[in-house]
């Protein structure tokens, strides 16, 4: 099934706010990061707010089937005020 998913990311920082989109490939190794989306906020790495399709992205992410392939663990959230980090030690995953 062929995914097609843009999201954009708060990326917290010391100066301030950055958002990314990021386009969602059906192949691993096409991706620059593998993704698992968790069943509740507090187990994610990053909290992420989807927007309507743009046609450039920042970066290429996998949806992996289980949690232990993923490098990073996201759950979607309803605002984008919501989104952001709940694990800084992942953030290189998304620069």
């Amino acid at each position: 099934m062929k995914r097609v998913l843009l999201i954009a990311t708060v990326l917290l920082t010391f100066i301030g706010i950055k958002a990314q989109k990021v386009y969602s490939v059906d192949y691993e190794s096409h991706a620059d990061v593998k993704v698992f989306v968790v069943k509740y906020e507090s187990q994610a790495d990053l909290k992420v707010f989807k927007v309507q399709f743009e046609s450039q992205a920042d970066k290429k992410i996998y949806f992996a089937n289980y949690e232990s392939q993923a490098d990073l663990k996201i759950y979607f959230v309803k605002y984008d005020s919501q989104a952001g980090w709940n694990t800084n030690s992942k953030k290189h995953l998304m620069y």
